[in-house]
């Protein structure tokens, strides 16, 4: 009896057994939660940011000598500090074809000195903000946007380097307020043209009490594969005293990659303000700086920079008599992921006249720096 009992007790589970595996084979998989990214990308809108930390030590103060001590960094001006410089969202969906748009959000130390004139010097900035349409070769966008110029931009994770270049600085604008279009003939060839209220400026009246636009123009050209060259110039009224002045600049950046590892850049800026150093006397500004990006392989990789600015007049940088000012920088990076960088980085600057304030409340014509970036993307 008891031999039958178990008999049957087995053949139940067996039965059991076999229709919960045939179940489990004919139930479908229950799809899991999607993430907010692709809920997002299947609407069509890319939602991307990065957060961007440091550490700096300057042998110097941080500014230049002069009443107004303009500095002479960039993002990196804390003498000795920890720093948060960047949170970055970025919401943006732009068809090839139709309407869409961008909106680029930054907090942090960096967003103070990006802001524009026209609205609040806080440690948060509306980067750009635009409408955009495209139709074929064709497109345009309104709002707020970065310049065309130079060879660095206001995203860390897409430069080369920590520190900015003086040209990022001090010979180019940040951003713009206003319309711009662009033509494309194929791969190789696109045109730029727009009118904004200025350089940096988000309302015109913050700049100039005059009516006076700023044209922008651009070129950028691809002739052969490794090689794309980049001309921006831009004409239009900026402050001076209580009136407004012509203002011109003309860019160039030029990149070639010898291969998938090395590449190098060379960016050139031109600019003059006119009655900026007296009624009836123009200030001048112009320099060169040059930058090899070498990559060991997917995380490691060593990038140079070497750079010389003529302030002639001192307008840009504040300093009386003008200056002529160069540096040199070497950055290490390593990527121990694909959305984790970490950069260390040296940074050598030098200046014709004693121009750099130190904490003793001496002057030198020299100051150097040390630095360490973490960034995070998503």
């Amino acid at each position: 009896m008891k031999q039958f009992k178990k008999s049957v007790l087995a053949a139940g589970i067996a039965v059991l057994c076999s229709a919960t595996a045939f179940a489990e084979d004919k139930m479908p998989v229950k799809p899991g939660v999607p993430t907010f990214g692709q809920i997002m990308d299947a609407s069509g809108i890319k939602f991307s940011g990065y957060v961007d930390a440091s550490y700096t030590y300057l042998t110097g103060a941080g500014t230049f000598t002069g009443a107004s001590s303009t500095a002479n960094r960039v993002f990196d001006t804390e003498r000795n500090s920890f720093n948060v410089h960047a949170i970055d969202l970025t919401v943006a969906t732009l068809p090839a074809n139709g309407f869409g748009g961008m909106v680029e959000l930054t907090g942090g130390a960096d967003a103070k000195v990006i802001t524009a004139a026209g609205t609040t010097n806080d440690e948060f900035d509306v980067t750009q903000a635009f409408v955009h349409y495209a139709s074929g070769p064709f497109m345009v966008i309104a709002g707020k946007y970065v310049t065309l110029a130079g060879a660095e931009v206001i995203r860390s994770p897409d430069n080369l380097n920590f520190t900015r270049s003086i040209l990022f600085g001090y010979a180019i604008p940040y951003t713009h307020t206003g319309v711009r279009g662009t033509y494309s003939l194929g791969d190789t060839t696109k045109f730029m043209l727009g009118v904004n209220n200025g350089w940096d400026v988000a309302k015109a009246s913050a700049s100039a009490p005059s009516d006076g636009k700023t044209i922008e123009a651009g070129i950028s050209l691809a002739p052969i594969k490794p090689l794309s060259i980049s001309v921006a110039g831009y004409y239009g009224d900026a402050l001076v005293g209580t009136y407004g002045a012509p203002r011109y600049l003309v860019d160039v950046v030029a990149t070639y990659s010898f291969t998938d590892n090395l590449s190098v850049v060379l960016n050139a800026d031109v600019g003059k303000q006119k009655d900026a150093a007296g009624v009836g006397s123009d200030a001048k500004w112009s320099g060169i700086a040059a930058y090899v990006n070498w990559k060991f392989d997917d995380k490691w990789r060593v990038a140079g920079r070497v750079e010389q600015f003529n302030d002639k007049d001192g307008y840009r940088t504040g300093v009386a008599g003008g200056q002529v000012w160069s540096e040199g920088t070497v950055t290490l990076a390593y990527m121990p992921t694909a959305s984790t960088e970490i950069r260390l980085e040296g940074r050598y600057d030098k200046s014709d006249a004693k121009t750099f304030n130190m904490t003793d409340g001496t002057t030198k014509d020299n100051q150097s720096s040390v630095g360490v970036e973490a960034m995070f993307k998503f």
